[in-house]
Formats: structure tokens, C-alpha cells, sequence
């Protein structure tokens, strides 16, 4: 039974690139589960691949970390400065005869595994140096002497029991001959350094679990609990890739994503609670467990994220929305100066928008005197027969007492009714006239945000247009 207090998770991203859809849902769950026990959760960067490992991903990987919510509570370490612990370690297995260094060249090792697959054999090393007792040498390689027999059993949190025979495991290579670490050394020695008490990943490493278990117990550690989490796929069954969607988390922050939406999203990838779709980052950590993480894979959905999003859009704080959206309008060059009328532009655009990308296009006929008007709807609602009732809204407004959406509404219905027409014939002509298109919010709503000032210049614009034609 895991006890609060002692739990020690950590999320280990390779810096070869951004922070893919995957790793911020183990990102996600690993963060859920050490907060759900009042543990640490530990940030550490696997940077020991030199050639693809960059300054710019590492960025990338903390910004998007940072933008999730996902904080962490010891590090970021990075693998690579830890290079010298780890030879130790390598030295120690050597010297008490639980490694052994390899001479055999990439192209001897392409034979014997060509040999192998011919002979209908497991292509794995086939221990050609394991009894030569060879020295330290500038261009070996040191191996990790495997047990030939006996099972290694994976007693996984999510999956269940699994036994791997040890004979079908390979004498792995854990120092490459430049002296550095391969991934499935180091990532055992900082775990145990680190006293990682749970380890939450994809299941593409489930393979990799039982020689890190026997590397646990040659190193005389203690073995942390494994859940593997199932990989998430395209709604064509496939992996995940880029032909489904965006698969960089920051792509969705560009698209205008909310990341709360992401978080909501990414942690119903494979873990139900009933039949609740939303939840707040509060109740995450209040009813996450592993015991709900199901063992099939995921399907993404963009439908379903953009929903949430558009839900979170809706329930956001009108001053945080305001500034979740400035880089959008940034973008459009949109004049961002006062805060107050940002903040009525978005309550009326809000339950109309999916992204914040969508509400900052939408919005734009807020920020213009120069409406362009859409033809169709030009042609239909502004003529001749109009001329008359929007002359009447631009002479009764200013002496209009109750500026108000209802005040509004009841304005325009008084005057609709003095000229014994429906509402929606004076509503509709005059949403073209100050808007330049038959879809918006509501036409008391761009009125009373677009205030009395502007409404009746863009009145008098759509009237002069009108008697021009």
C-alpha cells in the first residue's frame, strides 16, 4: 500500500525535441500521483544522447512543463552532469565481475545478427567477449553480464504481472566506448540516487523494465514500482503522429488552447473516473489513482479537446481571458490599451469560441471604423426600407437612459413596435451595419461594448452607403 509522504515520481524527457502529447500525459500522471500522496515529484532532463540533445528542446520541454501547470519540486537535473557517477558505477559492476568489456565491432555485430535471423534465432549479442576478462580499451564497450537463466517478473501497477525468461534477454551495452552511459544504466543509477519510488511511462519502455531490474538488484538497490501507461493513438488506430493533429503541446497553446483544456484532455487519455469528462485541477489530485488507468490504448480525439477548450473559454476569468488572448490580437494589430473594453469584448465573444485564436478573428470588427460589409448580406439587409429605422436608433440613442443589454432590447422593441414590424427586422440590418455580417453576438450586446459613440457613427456609415448605391 503506497503511504502518503513517501512517494517520489519523476518525469526524465530526452531534450531531442518539444514535449510531445505522449510524454505530458506521463508527465501528467506522474505529477497527479505524487501530489495524490503528498509526494515529490522530480524533473530530470536525459540528455546523454550528445548529438541530438539541445539547449532549445530543454527550453521547450520546461516552457511547456511550466505552461501545463506541471511544477516540480526537485530539479531539473540534467543526466549528462551526472556522467561521472555513473562510470563509477560502471567500474564497480566491472571490478566484481557483473560487467564485461566488449571489442566486437558494429560490423562483427551486424554478422552475428544477420547469422542469428537466418538460423531462426533471437538476434542478441552472443557473448563473444563475456568470458575474455578483456581490459579497458579506447574503443570497447562495457556490457552487462545477464543472468543466462531464471525469470525476471515485472510485477506492473497497470498491466499486472509479467515474466521475461532471462535467456531472451541481451547482455546489454551500459558505457558506450565514449565513455558515456546508455539510457537503461543511467536512468537505473539516477532512480535509485533520486529514490524514485514510482516509475510512470510509456509502455514502449516495458521492454526495457526486466534488464533494468537486474541491473537494480547487481547494483544492490532498491527496485522502484513500475506502471506503464498505454500509448496513445490516432483515431485511425495508428500511433500518434502529426497526420492526426498537432502533437507538440506548445502547437495547442499557439492554436489558442487554454491549458487547463490540455490537462482536462490529457488526463482522460486512459484514465476514467465514472462517467465525469471535466474536472479542476484540485479534484485531479484528490481522485487519481493508477488503479483507474486503463490498459488499452488511447484514441485522440481533437473534437473532444476542442469542446473542453471551448468549455474552459467559457468559464474562464474575464481579466485572465483578456490576457490569455493579447497575443492573439497582438498578432492581428489590435489595439490592446484599455483593459476595461478588452474585457466586454470578451464576455460577448466567449461562449461563441472554440479557441482564442477564433475569439481574437472574431472580435476584430469591434476595433475598426471601417467596417467592410459582407455582400450577401449587404444586399438583403441594407436597403432603402431600412433607412428609416436605422435613422431612428442613431436619433434616440444618445437621450437612451437605460444602457443596458435588457434596456436595449427593449429600445429596439419599442421602436419595432411604433412601426408595427418584428424585432428581427430592425435587429438583423442593424447587426450588418455595425458589424459587417449577419453572425455575432447579440446586437444589444455589440452595442452596449461598442458604446453609444460608435454605434451611431456606424450607423451613419451604413446609412450613407445605403443612399450611395
Amino acid at each position: 500500500m503506497t503511504e502518503k509522504g513517501n512517494v517520489r515520481t519523476r518525469f526524465a524527457p530526452s531534450p531531442t525535441g518539444f514535449l510531445h502529447i505522449g510524454g505530458a500525459r506521463t508527465a501528467l500522471f506522474s505529477w497527479l500521483y505524487a501530489r495524490h500522496y503528498n509526494g515529490k515529484f522530480i524533473l530530470r532532463i536525459e540528455d546523454t544522447d550528445q548529438v541530438r540533445s539541445t539547449e532549445q528542446s530543454t527550453k521547450a520541454i520546461l516552457g511547456a512543463m511550466t505552461w501545463l501547470g506541471l511544477n516540480w519540486d526537485e530539479g531539473p537535473f540534467f543526466q549528462a552532469q551526472r556522467a561521472d557517477m555513473h562510470r563509477k558505477m560502471v567500474r564497480r559492476l566491472l571490478d566484481e565481475g557483473k560487467a564485461y568489456c566488449c571489442v566486437c565491432t558494429p560490423e562483427e555485430l551486424e554478422d552475428k545478427r544477420k547469422k542469428a535471423l537466418a538460423e531462426g534465432r533471437k538476434p542478441k549479442y552472443d557473448g563473444t567477449c563475456r568470458d575474455k576478462n578483456l581490459p579497458r580499451q579506447a574503443y570497447a564497450v562495457v556490457r552487462f553480464r545477464c543472468p543466462d537463466t531464471g525469470v525476471t517478473v515485472v510485477n506492473d501497477l497497470i498491466k499486472g504481472m509479467i515474466a521475461f525468461n532471462n535467456d531472451e534477454l541481451d547482455d546489454l551495452v551500459i558505457e558506450r566506448s565514449d565513455g558515456y552511459p546508455t539510457y537503461n544504466f543511467a536512468v537505473v543509477v539516477d532512480d535509485a540516487q533520486m529514490r524514485i519510488t514510482h516509475v510512470i511511462r510509456g509502455d514502449d519502455h516495458l521492454n526495457n523494465t526486466p534488464r533494468q531490474i537486474l541491473l537494480y538488484a547487481a547494483l544492490g538497490y532498491m527496485i522502484p514500482q513500475f506502471a506503464h501507461v498505454s500509448m496513445i493513438m490516432g483515431s485511425d488506430k495508428t500511433r500518434l503522429s502529426k497526420r492526426h493533429g498537432a502533437t507538440s503541446v506548445m502547437a495547442y497553446k499557439e492554436m489558442g488552447y487554454l491549458p487547463e483544456a490540455v490537462v482536462n484532455y490529457l488526463v482522460r487519455l486512459g484514465w476514467s473516473y465514472g462517467d465525469q469528462e471535466i474536472f479542476s485541477l484540485d479534484e485531479l489530485i484528490r481522485i487519481f489513482t493508477l488503479e483507474s488507468v486503463g490498459k488499452s490504448a488511447a484514441v485522440f480525439n481533437p473534437e473532444k479537446l476542442l469542446w473542453l477548450n471551448q468549455h474552459y473559454i467559457k468559464e474562464c476569468d474575464s481579466k485572465r481571458l483578456v490576457d490569455e488572448t493579447m497575443p492573439f490580437w497582438q498578432k492581428l494589430g489590435v489595439d490592446t490599451s484599455d483593459h476595461g473594453f478588452l474585457e466586454r469584448v470578451t464576455d460577448d465573444l466567449r461562449t461563441r469560441s472554440k479557441t482564442l485564436a477564433e475569439l481574437a478573428d472574431a472580435s476584430l470588427f469591434y476595433f475598426t471604423d471601417d467596417i467592410v460589409y459582407e455582400r450577401a448580406a449587404a444586399d438583403k439587409y441594407l436597403n432603402k426600407e431600412i433607412v428609416d429605422y436605422l435613422a431612428v436608433i442613431a436619433e434616440r440613442l444618445p437621450s437612451m437612459q437605460d444602457f443596458t443589454r435588457k434596456g436595449m432590447e427593449n429600445f429596439l422593441r419599442a421602436i419595432a413596435g411604433e412601426r408595427g414590424v418584428s424585432l428581427k427586422v430592425i435587429a438583423q440590418p442593424l447587426r450588418v451595419a455595425l458589424t459587417g455580417k449577419t453572425v455575432s453576438p447579440g446586437v444589444d450586446e455589440v452595442v452596449i461594448t461598442l458604446g453609444k459613440e460608435k454605434v451611431i457613427k456606424r450607423i451613419k456609415k451604413a446609412i450613407c452607403c445605403i443612399k450611395g448605391r
